[in-house]
C-alpha cells in the first residue's frame, strides 16, 4: 500500500510542471495568420505585355496560395482586345481581385476595373470615357462603340445585385448599374443626376463611391490594406523580367509595324541588287522578331507562320520564275498579309472559347496593310535617295560612257541575227535563251511558251533586244 501510495505521490510531482505548462500555453493569444495579397502593377497602356503580365501574375498567385490579388492600376486605355481578355480573366478567377486606381483608369483600364470584384481609388483619382477610339484619337465607328457598350454592360451585370432596404421593404439592385457602365462608352445615354446627353460619363473617387462603381477611397495600398480590416499580411508584388520587358516593347502596335516596314523594306531592296545579301538578311531578321514574340506571347501559332512563309515563296516565284504578275503573287500578298494579321490576334476567338468580335481582327489587319504600304513607299523613296547620295557611291555608276569614246549602248552584233534560225537552249516563257551560230543570246518569245531544245526564228530586234518565233 506504501508502495502504490509513493507512486501516485511521484506521478503528481513529475506532471504537475506539464499541466502547468499546457495550461499556461493555452493562456497565450494565438497570433494572427497573415493574409498575402499578390500585387500586379500596371503603370502603362493596356498592351499585349499587360495581358502577358496579369497572365503570369494570376499563375504566380496561384502557386503561392494567395488571398488576394491587387491590380495597382493607372492608365489611359490601350486595346479593346488586350482589355477584353484581362477582364476575362478577372471574371473568372476564383480569387477575390482588387484594383486600386492610382490616377487613372480610362477606356480599356475602365472595363478591366469593373471587372474586379472590389475597386479603390486615390482622391482625385478617375474612372470612365471607355469610348473606342482610332489612331488618330478620333471616335471609331459605331460597330467598335457596339461592341464596347455590350461589353461593359455585361462585365457590370456580372456582378450581380445586392440587397437594398427602400421604405421598409429590400429590393434587389444592381450592385454596378450597367447602364451607368454603358454610359462611360456612349454619349447618348441620359441617366437622371448622373449623366446628360451628349456627354461621356466619367467619374470622380466621390462620384464613383456614390454611385457603386468605387469600394473606398485609399492614398496608398498600405492604406487600402488597413482600411479593409486586414492588419497582418505580406505583401508579394509580380517582377516582370528582361525578357518580358523586351517582349512587352517588340508586341507594342508601333513596333510590331516598324519590323513589318523593315520585311517589307528588306524583300524590295534586296530585289534591287544581285545576290543574297545584307537587305534580305534584316528582312528575314524583323520576320523573327515579329513572330518570335507573338509565338511566346500564345497569340502566333505554327499554322500561322507556315501562311506567311508560303505567302513569301510565292511572291519569289511569281517574281523569278513567271513572267508579269499574276494569281501567284496576288496569293503570295494575300497570304503574307493574313499571316501577319491572324498572328496578333488571340486564336481563342476561332475556337469559340471567347466572344467573337470583328474589332479583334479589323485593328490588326488595318496595322499590317497601313505597315505594308508604308513600308513599299518609303522603300521606293529610299531607294532612290540612296542611289543619288554621295554616301554611297557604289550603289550608282560614277562614271559616263560616252558615244564619242566609242561606247554603245546595245551589241550592234545583234542586228545581224535577223531572219537567222537557232535553237533555244533554256525555255522561254517568253524570255529565256537561245543559241544562233554557236553564240548564246538573251532573247523574247513572241509565240509565248516555247520549250527548250526548239527551233526558232529572229524575227526582229528592239532596244537590244533579239525576239523570237517558233519554226513550225
Amino acid at each position: 500500500m506504501k508502495r502504490i501510495i509513493t507512486l501516485i505521490a511521484l506521478a503528481v510531482l513529475f506532471c504537475s510542471p506539464i499541466l502547468g505548462l499546457a495550461v499556461e500555453l493555452d493562456s497565450i493569444p494565438q497570433r494572427e495568420e497573415s493574409t498575402l495579397i499578390y500585387k500586379i502593377n500596371i503603370m502603362e497602356d493596356i498592351m499585349p505585355s499587360s495581358w502577358r503580365y496579369i497572365q503570369r501574375g494570376f499563375a504566380e498567385a496561384d502557386e503561392l496560395n494567395a488571398e488576394i490579388i491587387l491590380i495597382h492600376l493607372n492608365t489611359y486605355g490601350g486595346l479593346v482586345n488586350m482589355a477584353d481578355s484581362i477582364r476575362t480573366k478577372i471574371l473568372n478567377s476564383p480569387k477575390p481581385v482588387w484594383v486600386f486606381i492610382d490616377n487613372q483608369a480610362a477606356s480599356a483600364g475602365a472595363l478591366i476595373s469593373i471587372a474586379a470584384d472590389s475597386i479603390y481609388m486615390r482622391q482625385g483619382a478617375s474612372i470612365g470615357a471607355a469610348t473606342v477610339v482610332d489612331q488618330t484619337g478620333a471616335a471609331a465607328p459605331d460597330k467598335y462603340q457596339s461592341f464596347m457598350r455590350s461589353t461593359m454592360r455585361a462585365t457590370a451585370e456580372a456582378k450581380g445585385k445586392v440587397p437594398v432596404v427602400e421604405n421598409g421593404d429590400t429590393v434587389y439592385k444592381w450592385r454596378r448599374d450597367p447602364r451607368i457602365a454603358e454610359a462611360m462608352v456612349d454619349q447618348s445615354i441620359y441617366i437622371e443626376g448622373v449623366v446628360d446627353t451628349g456627354k461621356i460619363l466619367t467619374f470622380t473617387t466621390e462620384e464613383a463611391i456614390r454611385w457603386g462603381f468605387c469600394e473606398g477611397k485609399a492614398e496608398s495600398v498600405g492604406e487600402l490594406i488597413s482600411n479593409v480590416g486586414i492588419t497582418e499580411y505580406r505583401l508579394v508584388e509580380f517582377q516582370p523580367t528582361t525578357i518580358d520587358k523586351l517582349i512587352g516593347l517588340l508586341t507594342s502596335p508601333v513596333v510590331s509595324g516598324l519590323l513589318i516596314m523593315l520585311i517589307v523594306g528588306g524583300i524590295y531592296f534586296e530585289l534591287q541588287t544581285p545576290g543574297v545579301g545584307f537587305p534580305i538578311a534584316i528582312s528575314i531578321l524583323a520576320a523573327i522578331l515579329y513572330f518570335a514574340p507573338l509565338y511566346i506571347e500564345g497569340l502566333a501559332e505554327n499554322y500561322e507562320l507556315v501562311i506567311f512563309i508560303i505567302g513569301i515563296i510565292l511572291i519569289a516565284v511569281e517574281i523569278f520564275a513567271i513572267p508579269g504578275f499574276g494569281v501567284a503573287g496576288i496569293s503570295g500578298i494575300i497570304l503574307v498579309i493574313i499571316g501577319l494579321t491572324v498572328a496578333m490576334i488571340d486564336n481563342d476567338i476561332f475556337r469559340d472559347v471567347r466572344p467573337f468580335a470583328w474589332v479583334e481582327i479589323l485593328k490588326p489587319l488595318a496595322l499590317v496593310g497601313f505597315s505594308l504600304l508604308s513600308g513599299l513607299i518609303l522603300s521606293i523613296i529610299l531607294s532612290k535617295r540612296l542611289i543619288t547620295s554621295p554616301a554611297f557611291p557604289s550603289l550608282m555608276l560614277g562614271s559616263s560612257l560616252s558615244q564619242e569614246d566609242g561606247y554603245v549602248g546595245i551589241d550592234k552584233h545583234q542586228k545581224d541575227m535577223l531572219g537567222k534560225v537557232g535553237v533555244t537552249v533554256t525555255v522561254l516563257r517568253p524570255s529565256g535563251k537561245v543559241e544562233i551560230d554557236d553564240e548564246i543570246f538573251d532573247a523574247i518569245s513572241e509565240d509565248g511558251f516555247i520549250n527548250k531544245d526548239e527551233k526558232v526564228k529572229v524575227a526582229k530586234d528592239e532596244a537590244g533586244q533579239i525576239y523570237v518565233m517558233r519554226i513550225e
